[in-house]
């Protein structure tokens, strides 16, 4: 897969380990400095830029360097995604483009737990009604991208209330978050092909841009066959 570098990159958002402290797995962590780099709202021609607008989707290009935060696991914030107007809440789509990821995916009660493993050129869907975090196991950069609805502002109050997901991923091992007295039993899975969306792995997921097969994206409950492998 094209690392895009043929995309001119703006000035990324940045999340800071400071900003990152009220979900790490030790609260007193004195870490500090960048962790992760977001480039946002991105395109390769005015043409696809002009499909994303007027389609409301947005395609954005992460980077998480290898990193243990207090002997954690370098990871993103996690969030929630709220409703849709028909009433499913909004999915996301992610692809690795260099690295290793873990998705790790939970309900809003933690009953059910999820880590979708994935390298590159592998696809990651985020289902309607699940949080998630990326974290970055390997000693290797994480690049990865993503389309995603721009009807919504993600929610991350949840993540922070709970000192982050019901699960951490530690150098000794996945610990529970004690914050979730409900958690499910942690799960792992190889992340799932969704042919009847073109999401299959190996295949560029900016490919689906001026297409006809994102339309989940801003209305889930038009798409729930899409997602009963959850």
């Amino acid at each position: 897969m094209e690392l895009y570098r043929d995309i001119d990159l703006p000035e990324p958002q940045i999340r800071t380990i400071g900003q990152m402290r009220p979900v790490l797995a030790e609260a007193g962590c004195s870490a500090s400095g960048p962790l992760y780099f977001m480039f946002r709202n991105l395109a390769r021609t005015a043409g696809d830029r002009d499909w994303l607008k007027a389609n409301r989707i947005r395609f954005d290009y992460t980077v998480i360097p290898p990193m243990t935060l207090c002997g954690e696991f370098a990871k993103t914030k996690g969030h929630y995604h709220p409703a849709a107007p028909d009433g499913s809440g909004y999915p996301e789509l992610y692809q690795v483009v260099c690295g290793r990821a873990e998705y790790l995916l939970q309900t809003r009660d933690a009953s059910d737990v999820i880590v979708l493993r994935a390298g590159p050129g592998d696809t990651v869907l985020v289902p309607p009604g699940y949080g998630h975090v990326t974290i970055n196991p390997a000693d290797t950069e994480l690049c990865m991208v993503n389309l995603v609805s721009e009807e919504f502002e993600s929610e991350y109050a949840a993540y922070e209330a709970s000192r982050g997901a019901a699960y951490y991923h530690c150098t000794d091992g996945w610990k529970k978050n004690p914050r979730y007295p409900g958690v499910g039993e942690l799960k792992f899975r190889d992340a799932p092909e969704f042919p009847e969306a073109g999401i299959v792995h190996g295949r560029d997921i900016y490919d689906l841009i001026g297409g006809d097969s994102l339309g989940y994206l801003n209305h889930p409950a038009e798409y729930t066959d899409l997602f009963r492998q959850f």
